[in-house]
């Protein structure tokens, strides 16, 4: 029995000395584990990542657990409602990976522009075919962003800087946000049909499940790009490939998927697709905020102070 479960591979300075100051029991298989539920059972505070779900069943389960400190941003893979009925704190980190994932999109697309992915790959096979991998400039290009939270005001005030005419969709901001960032709040419908690159930033909500599907690719420039590195469920999977196969749209940059780990299919062999495994988090410098403020918010809860980053507002710990 320990107080501190880490159910996934969540590594870095501040879980070193976690582990070096309480009971923790480092466990990063266990998310995949039919073990999961019993281990959860003993223990006072959980750290996860993504891939761990933390289920009604589980808390219920749980009984001394007293804080379920999620690695990252999201948390659609934590029950929140099940926990704050349990008077169990939820920790996260809603913005410590934020410039990360803002910086892999300008890259994303970057990589679409100049087709580096491609070139490299005959580069060090021994060609020299410049011709063929002729690229675009981004400089007065249009990019649409649909979600203006955080990260995508992050990749607004980027893309700007490369000359961009910004687009951007978010139906619960005030114009003034959008002002501020020098873009422009359309409709979701003129987004699609004016930009020539889309990146999505939505969390993953019953309202945006899907909500790229047949419909927003037909919408969408023959010509056009389409990003994701948000929540890949966010995206009809289907639909995407069947607009990329037929040229409804011109090539797609996802960081997530709608199944983590993917099964091998389509996408994988389509010369028109960068693909990459969730990665936009993970630089070492957003790992090791996100990684310290759980850490510090674990420390706390079990000390019996407040967490300082905590999702709602969970009754005292049972």
């Amino acid at each position: 029995m320990a107080d501190i479960l880490v159910t996934e591979n969540i590594a870095g300075v501040a879980m070193t000395r976690l582990r070096e100051t309480h009971d923790v029991a480092f466990e990063p298989d266990l998310w995949s584990s039919p073990n999961l539920a019993a281990r959860l059972a003993d223990a006072r505070a959980v750290v996860v990542r993504n891939q761990t779900q933390i289920t009604r069943e589980l808390i219920e389960q749980a009984s001394r657990l007293e804080i379920i400190a999620r690695a990252g941003a999201g948390l659609d893979n934590v029950d929140t409602e099940a926990a704050a009925a349990a008077g169990i704190v939820v920790s996260y980190a809603p913005a410590e990976n934020s410039l990360s994932v803002a910086e892999l999109v300008l890259g994303l697309l970057l990589s679409l522009a100049r087709r580096i992915p491609a070139a490299w790959s005959d580069t060090r096979t021994g060609g020299w075919d410049r011709r063929t991998f002729t690229g675009v400039e981004l400089s007065g290009r249009t990019l649409g962003i649909v979600g203006f939270g955080r990260i995508g005001r992050l990749v607004a005030e980027r893309a700007r800087a490369f000359g961009m005419r910004l687009l951007a969709h978010d139906e619960f901001l005030p114009a003034e946000v959008f002002e501020d960032a020098g873009a422009e709040s359309v409709s979701l419908e003129k987004l699609l049909a004016e930009s020539d690159a889309v990146s999505v930033h939505v969390p993953l909500l019953d309202s945006t499940r899907g909500l790229f599907g047949e419909r927003q690719f037909a919408a969408m420039k023959p010509t056009a790009w389409f990003v994701n590195a948000a929540r890949g469920e966010v995206v009809d999977e289907a639909a995407l490939i069947a607009a990329l196969q037929t040229g409804e749209i011109a090539a797609a940059a996802l960081d997530v998927r709608e199944t983590e780990p993917p099964v091998r299919g389509p996408l994988d062999d389509m010369a028109n697709v960068i693909l990459t495994p969730h990665i936009g988090a993970f630089s070492e410098e957003a790992q090791e905020r996100v990684v310290d403020l759980v850490c510090r918010d674990v420390t706390a809860v079990l000390s019996g102070h407040a967490a300082t980053s905590a999702f709602g507002i969970a009754r005292p710990a049972r």
